[in-house]
């Protein structure tokens, strides 16, 4: 079949491992099955997977790719939930030894991909493949941050740093429809505009001074915007960080944490019954993933330069 692989990593020039090409067809085995994939998503694990981060060499080549929608054994239009795991008090991303696809299982960007029987969701009819194909990773990830992990209710204010990026997009999108008050920053104008556009009711330059502490800041980006983030939340309040583009080491002012009794959650991801939810919230509330552009597999590498250089606002979609 034809597959996107990883066939060597390199830190400072991710890019020179991608190889497209032929593959072994998967093998399904007991509880699995095989999903025929119609879109895939591109997400930064898949950039952080070329730079080797996360994986080992000994499972190169691997497919790359968390996130996908197709058919089934079945026929029937399926959702591919990403986590391996099994559940822990209902959660699989509590597993210890949980995995993503494309860390010890062969990846979505192919033509097809073995995964367990269990992490199939029915995808709505009113949801097209290339929209279905962007939830697994970024909007799970970004709802079960603001409706599980940030312990808000609606009328709350949230800030979301970073504006642009598949998470925060989703979280833009997501909280707006939610009926939360949404801020957003962005050292872009561009992708100020753009926020406010997906319904966002404020954006700020990064690092900028907020009119008024918020309730929440939902964390993407790390090192660069951790002080103003822990600095902008007011007493009582949480982060809720479920990533680190910028940089993984950001000092925290311990201080501002337990005097004015902050909380900094982490969240990973999200379960497969959050992803059926979520399936059902974009199909009743009419959100919808924002696309930043559509891409046959055979031209994958025009996706990965542009997410390399911080040019997407949204999710970079693959068909197959």
């Amino acid at each position: 079949m034809f597959a996107l692989t990883v066939t060597q990593t390199d830190p400072d020039d991710p890019l020179k491992g991608l190889t497209l090409g032929e593959h072994p067809e998967p093998d399904a085995p007991e509880g699995w099955t095989t999903v025929t994939v119609r879109a895939a998503a591109l997400n930064h694990h898949d950039l952080w997977t070329l730079k080797g981060v996360g994986i080992s060499q000994d499972r190169l080549p691997i497919v790359l790719g968390c996130d996908a929608a197709g058919v089934d054994e079945d026929g029937n239009e399926v959702i591919v939930h990403s986590v391996i795991g099994t559940p822990v008090d209902g959660d699989e991303t509590l597993d210890p030894a949980r995995s993503l696809l494309s860390e010890k299982y062969d990846g979505t960007f192919a033509e097809k991909v073995a995964v367990p029987r269990r992490n199939l969701v029915p995808k709505p009819a009113a949801i097209t493949f290339e929209e279905a194909a962007c939830l697994p990773t970024a909007w799970l990830t970004a709802y079960r941050m603001i409706f599980d992990k940030a312990g808000l209710e609606p009328g709350s204010t949230i800030l979301v740093q970073g504006a642009g990026g598949g998470v925060a997009t989703a979280l833009i999108a997501l909280g707006r429809a939610g009926g939360f008050r949404v801020w957003a920053t962005s050292r872009s104008q561009d992708k100020r505009e753009r926020a406010l556009a997906l319904g966002a009711d404020r954006v700020f330059e990064t690092g900028a001074r907020l009119p008024e502490r918020v309730d929440a800041v939902m964390e993407t980006v790390g090192e660069a915007t951790w002080k103003h983030s822990l600095s902008s939340l007011r007493p009582g309040g949480r982060i809720v960080t479920c990533g680190a583009t910028s940089g993984m080491v950001a000092p925290t002012q311990l201080a501002q944490v337990y005097f004015l009794q902050k909380s900094i959650i982490g969240s990973t991801m999200g379960t497969r019954e959050q992803l059926a939810r979520l399936a059902v919230f974009l199909e009743q509330t009419g959100v919808r993933p924002v696309i930043d552009r559509v891409l046959p597999l055979a031209e994958a590498e025009e996706g990965f330069a542009a997410m390399h250089r911080g040019e997407v606002f949204g999710k970079v979609v693959f068909t197959i």
